[in-house]
């Protein structure tokens, strides 16, 4: 199913990533895919799971131009398979002679080995448990080296920067506007004083985006556990920034979840309880950088109809009471250990 045929790159991010293109992209680089693709749930990249004539599936990922430099993109393929070397359960891209990340038609690409699997059961204390084993060596091993490409998440890029660009964006209503800056304005102000609250945390390379969705749970034999997947957005930042969002609930319920998690944690690292004071700081910030995230991807068609809500004055009337929640819970005393 290889062909010659080639594309160049349009103002539109994907428009030139036809089914054709994603098939010879993969034929550039040796392997032989069949007639069968499917697009795997992504709005970041598409993302697709290939079949191929004589081998195991793949999952290939197309990057966004201008998403992350080469560098970037090649730390975070050393930082997995280093992960992978120390046989912890993180996909890693495929290497094909020696290479990781390809180009083709104007589209860079890595290939990763294809892995199924279903959310984790996080109301279960032994499947944290079994996954705080794992985040705490993914951690220790992440504080054993340095990121020298990779960002950091801290209140800069993640909070000041991402406020002054919806601000200059013009994106936001006006009769919202003064509200919406003040809330942030409040909000980032309550968030340094989280950290300034925490010290001086060390931080460590991450996988940085340790949702439930990027975890897969398979029982298959010697597989059964969980899979991280997706360490596109691996930085540097507080270890705490991989546990967070893996707690739900309330009080009681999160601290209980924390203890679950902690308890296979520090089998192999030791966690900081001062950065439990991070803990609704960081999720301030996920939730100023996120409205960025959708605003600086409208251009691109896939973003308005996934996100069909996004800049109506409903959207930002329910960030404005999300982050004065925000205010309020950073106002609490932290989490315990």
């Amino acid at each position: 199913m290889c062909k010659t045929a080639r594309t160049i790159v349009t103002a539109a991010p994907y428009s030139g990533l036809t089914p054709d293109v994603a098939r010879n992209s993969l034929c550039s680089i040796g392997l032989r895919p069949d007639a069968r693709l499917l697009a795997l749930s992504s709005y970041e990249y598409p993302v697709y799971q290939a079949w191929m004539e004589e081998a195991a599936p793949v999952v290939a990922k197309f990057y966004r131009p201008e998403r992350w430099t080469d560098a970037q993109i090649l730390e975070e393929h050393a930082f997995a398979l280093e992960l992978a070397g120390h046989e912890i359960p993180v996909v890693a891209p495929l290497a094909t002679e020696g290479r990781t990340l390809h180009a083709f038609g104007g589209f860079r690409f890595a290939v990763y080995p294809r892995r199924g699997g279903r959310p984790p059961e996080l109301e279960d204390p032994k499947v944290l448990e079994w996954i705080g084993r794992f985040l705490g060596r993914i951690h220790a091993i992440g504080a054993a080296g340095a990121f020298r490409e990779r960002p950091a998440l801290d209140i800069e890029s993640h909070g000041n920067e991402p406020r002054a660009w919806l601000l200059a964006s013009g994106l936001i209503p006006a009769d919202v506007l003064e509200a919406w800056k003040s809330a942030t304005a409040l909000a980032l102000d309550a968030v340094r004083h989280c950290y300034g609250r925490a010290g001086g945390v060390k931080p460590i390379r991450l996988h940085g985006d340790c949702h439930s969705g990027n975890i897969l749970w398979t029982e298959e034999g010697e597989m059964r556990g969980p899979h991280f997947v997706d360490l596109d957005d691996s930085r540097t930042g507080p270890a705490v920034q991989d546990l967070w969002m893996l707690l739900s609930g309330d009080r009681a319920e999160m601290t209980r979840q924390l203890a679950d998690m902690l308890a296979g944690y520090e089998d192999f690292r030791e966690f900081d309880p001062r950065e439990l004071a991070l803990v609704e700081a960081l999720r301030t910030l996920r939730l100023i950088h996120y409205s960025a995230w959708i605003a600086r991807r409208w251009e691109d068609p896939a973003f308005p109809a996934a996100f069909p809500w996004f800049g109506t004055q409903r959207y930002w009337q329910d960030r404005i009471l999300e982050l004065r929640e925000q205010i309020a819970a950073m106002q609490e005393e932290p989490l315990a250990a």
